[in-house]
């Protein structure tokens, strides 16, 4: 089994681990910049969401693992997905 052929099978298991939570980081925070911004909201109104966005809601404990997990999934997936695209880039050349 190539080094590709490995990369893109842990690539396609561990993405709809990173997909939910990514997501939900993502619509959060877009949600909450949005309607301090543009709506005009109150941070009192939609602190809601930045506890989502943060994890918060998960406690002082689980918090930082909840970023922590985000930040390495999302890297994980660039990087492996750079990799896939780079190899497809390859091939084409070749």
């Amino acid at each position: 089994m190539t080094l590709l052929v490995r990369v893109r099978k842990l690539h396609q298991r561990i993405a709809p681990f990173v997909l939910l939570p990514l997501l939900v980081t993502v619509c959060s925070g877009v949600s909450y910049r949005l309607a301090r911004d543009w709506f005009g909201v109150s941070r009192e109104q939609v602190h809601w969401l930045m506890a989502l966005h943060e994890g918060e809601w998960l406690g002082p404990n689980l918090e930082p693992v909840v970023v922590f997990m985000n930040a390495v999934g999302l890297l994980w997936m660039l990087v492996t997905g750079l990799i896939l695209l780079l190899g497809r880039w390859r091939r084409q050349v070749d």
